[in-house]
């Protein structure tokens, strides 16, 4: 053991996470808003909201409604586009002590491209792809639906930086193995999984879609079997790191990721709830590998036993 203590450490491309918890994107603003919380250099890394090549004023109101054991959300990526976050936003992240993930959303495999390039000049230590996006160039059908699409955009954002790269896949699919599988021959470093679930909420009395936008994704508990399960299926199929999110509450939930065959774990609608929940994680996971005399998570990792 490193100083008496559990090693906590993992390594998801070229960066060195201290511990293996992550905020997953869209539910930690840009990280500074919790600092009122706690320091969050503690993190294992920091992943920020997603950032799209031009301005965006996202979905019309309501945007979020609470269901049983999750929440719908249908935000629509509001941002200040890549341009503005580079010039306003970065620069107050450079002083943070923990790799800093740039989550990236596009309509063409040329804007991802841009945004790529863009990017690569910055200190940024990585870039997730999100593919849960529509691809206006082929009849607005997601990006993340079809194998062929997830190589390109991947292998777009490849060609463009040069430090880690992570593919963040959409649940809604039929073979998550097989996206994946395009991802890794796209040469990216890991895969996250999952992202939310498409759900609608309905006012019965007014016999109205609650949400702006009709239709949300779902994240929270609700969603952490079938994320669970998709890790573990994504896990046999590839050779390189997994971030596995999807209704992670607690440490018991974050060890159930890893042993599935997660490197590294993302909490999403918790951070809501709970501000304080990644750290109490870690903390948690420290303790726990502690008393079970577990040396390092790498003991952790992948360890499902099936019988």
């Amino acid at each position: 053991m490193m100083n008496g203590k559990p090693d906590l450490s993992v390594k998801i491309g070229q960066m060195t996470l201290k511990n293996p918890i992550i905020p997953a994107s869209g539910t930690f603003g840009n990280g500074l808003e919790y600092m009122d919380f706690y320091d969050i250099n503690q993190l294992g890394a920091i992943t920020v909201k997603g950032i799209t090549p031009n301005p965006k004023k996202g979905n019309s109101l309501p945007r979020i409604v609470e269901t049983k054991s999750g929440m719908l959300n249908s935000v629509g990526l509001e941002n200040p586009g890549i341009d503005v976050f580079i010039d306003e936003k970065l620069e107050k992240l450079k002083e943070l002590e923990v790799p800093l993930i740039i989550n990236i959303s596009a309509n063409t495999i040329e804007e991802y491209a841009e945004m790529a390039r863009k990017l690569e000049l910055t200190f940024v230590d990585a870039i997730e792809i999100n593919v849960s996006c529509p691809n206006v160039s082929h009849g607005g059908i997601q990006f993340g639906t079809d194998p062929d699409m997830v190589y390109k955009v991947s292998k777009a954002v490849r060609d463009n930086f040069t430090r880690t790269i992570i593919t963040k896949l959409s649940p809604n699919v039929t073979d998550i193995a097989i996206m994946a599988k395009s991802a890794e021959k796209a040469g990216v470093d890991a895969i996250s999984l999952i992202n939310t679930l498409k759900g609608i909420a309905i006012d019965y009395k007014t016999r109205k879609p609650i949400l702006g936008n009709i239709i949300g994704g779902l994240s929270g508990p609700a969603i952490k079997p079938v994320a669970l399960r998709m890790v573990y299926e994504v896990s046999q199929a590839v050779n390189i790191p997994i971030v596995g999110m999807g209704g992670v509450s607690n440490y018991e939930d974050a060890l159930e990721f890893m042993i599935a065959g997660a490197t590294a774990v993302s909490v999403g609608a918790m951070n809501f709830v709970n501000p304080m929940c990644c750290l109490e994680i870690i903390n948690s996971i420290e303790k726990y590998m502690a008393e079970e005399g577990i040396d390092s998570v790498d003991e952790l990792i992948g360890g499902i036993i099936i019988e």
